[in-house]
């Protein structure tokens, strides 16, 4: 049995945000886990089945809408600044950690696609303050499929300025190329709340500045991570996932590369490919959550999360 509890939020510029939480019936949870959707998606719907399965599985799952996305205000679509969204949700999430039910609890965030990348950007704003990341499919390239000629990108970047929340960004339909089952990508055309227009100009040269800056830093990921990536997926570059394993500075890092699998690994493959797929996300999280080593050294390093956030 599973729980499931929607809210809204403001944010610091006076925006009402989407928030929501899935949590398991009859048992305290074992740990926190903290969804980060993708770029033009939503939580409530197209994460449900994700999060259900995980809060089942013993975790309080915690979702929200960015600004522009899903039931949150803000123009459809639109990311004025990467930053702020990164903001907004490392505030929601980090109040949430400091609630007092959840004192001593661990704390992992999960991020598909775009989320991935603000899931490493949280990991950056806050080394210490979170106990693990499932990345899955991240954003720290965009693959070539998707990406339009250089000389087209440096026209849209100076278009950018003057008319940012443009929808003339060309490139192909991303929901035909990330979501493998047909009756899935229905499912996601016919949802109100994701966006299905062109990206807006602003949005796209904000997700290539992002994807740019966690392509070259990659190395300095100190976090403890399970990056996965489908072997066909024509949205993300699977090739920088792999780096990402290799040269990131954590010890602690695992990498699962599916072969024939696509880019929406979370709602978008057969049963039996997201039962692989769950599989490993749940045993590494369950891994890390019931390591009672882990656990005292994750309550330590939080004693003074308070402390120190009142003492800057």
């Amino acid at each position: 049995m599973v729980m499931y509890e929607e809210d809204f939020v403001l944010n610091s510029r006076g925006m009402k945000l989407f928030t929501c939480v899935w949590k398991p019936v009859k048992q305290e949870p074992n740990a926190l886990l903290f969804l980060c959707h993708g770029y033009a998606m939503e939580s409530s719907i197209t994460m449900n089945s994700a999060a259900t399965r995980l809060a089942k599985a013993g975790f309080a799952v915690y979702g929200m809408d960015y600004e522009g996305h899903g039931k949150s205000e803000g123009l459809n679509g639109y990311i004025s600044n990467f930053d702020d969204l990164v903001d907004d949700v490392s505030n929601h999430y980090s109040t949430i950690c400091e609630k007092e039910e959840n004192k001593g609890k661990m704390r992992f965030l999960l991020g598909e696609s775009m989320g991935g990348a603000v899931v490493l950007l949280l990991a950056r704003k806050k080394p210490d303050f979170w106990d693990g990341a499932v990345l899955v499919a991240p954003m720290c390239k965009l693959a070539d499929e998707i990406k339009p000629h250089p000389v087209v990108i440096s026209i849209l970047i100076k278009l950018a300025k003057f008319i940012p929340t443009w929808k003339i960004v060309p490139g192909n339909d991303i929901i035909d190329i990330a979501i493998k089952e047909p009756h899935i990508r229905n499912q996601v055309r016919e949802n109100k709340y994701c966006y299905k227009g062109r990206p807006r100009l602003n949005t796209a040269y904000q997700l290539l500045l992002v994807s740019l800056d966690l392509e070259k830093n990659l190395d300095q990921v100190s976090i403890p991570f399970i990056v996965l990536h489908g072997e066909d997926d024509k949205v993300t570059d699977k090739s920088i996932s792999k780096m990402l394993y290799e040269v990131a500075s954590t010890s602690d890092k695992t990498f699962k590369l599916y072969p024939k699998m696509w880019h929406a690994l979370l709602y978008g493959e057969t049963s039996e490919n997201s039962e692989i797929v769950f599989g490993d996300i749940i045993n590494w999280l369950e891994d890390r959550a019931t390591d009672s080593n882990r656990a005292l050294e994750s309550q330590l390093k939080h004693k003074h999360d308070g402390f120190l956030k009142h003492n800057k």
